[in-house]
């Protein structure tokens, strides 16, 4: 027996609305639009053209506030809108997880898009994911989701509470691929602007 008495967190449920995404009574809604992923889409006329309008890109329902502690788990939903910025599918900023050893787990719950993932050494990953899609972020994979879709792209993220998040990393070099719109739907092609190494 430990000598130091436990008091743990107590046991809780949250109910997700599992077309909309929506987490009942959530910790906090984080919303992205387009001026706070400036600079992230290729097409930079695309996307100061659509700057006056910022539209309403992403949304994170945090459901609640766990201890940034090892053993604690958080979750989340995100709902990313459909659209482009020129041929390229709206996204999530990414990022690495500043303890690059923790491991994340996606469930689809609605739309379809895509988790592009990559290694520092820029190895690129792509699970495409619908509803009903589990997709595992492996430790030391960078991460992004893509709405490929034309409804919202809707799912569900665990991860463990004291990963952390790097942004800096994916907002300095970028990521190694962009999935863009195809005469054949989503296709995965180089960045041009990526800043490997």
């Amino acid at each position: 027996m430990p000598s130091t008495p436990i008091h743990p967190m107590p046991p809780f449920t949250k109910q997700v609305d599992l077309a909309s995404g929506i987490i009942h009574d959530p910790h906090r809604v984080q919303t992205r639009r387009l001026s706070d992923l400036r600079g992230l889409f290729h097409a930079a006329d695309a996307e100061a053209a659509l700057a006056s309008d910022d539209p309403l890109v992403y949304r994170v329902y945090d459901a609640h506030d766990a201890p940034n502690a090892a053993g604690q788990l958080l979750f989340s939903t995100t709902v990313i809108e459909p659209g482009r910025i020129g041929d390229e599918y709206f996204m999530t900023k990414g990022h690495y997880h500043a303890k690059e050893d923790r491991a994340e787990l996606y469930y689809g719950l609605q739309g379809e898009g895509c988790l592009l993932m990559q290694t520092r050494d820029g190895d690129v990953n792509v699970q495409w994911m619908r509803s009903g899609s589990a997709a595992y972020v492996p430790p030391y994979w960078g991460h992004r989701t893509v709405n490929t879709g034309t409804e919202p792209f809707v799912f569900l993220a665990v991860f463990p509470a004291d990963a952390g998040y790097d942004y800096g990393s994916i907002r300095e070099r970028g990521f190694a691929s962009r999935i863009v719109a195809g005469e054949d739907g989503p296709r995965i092609v180089p960045n041009p602007s990526y800043r490997g190494g």
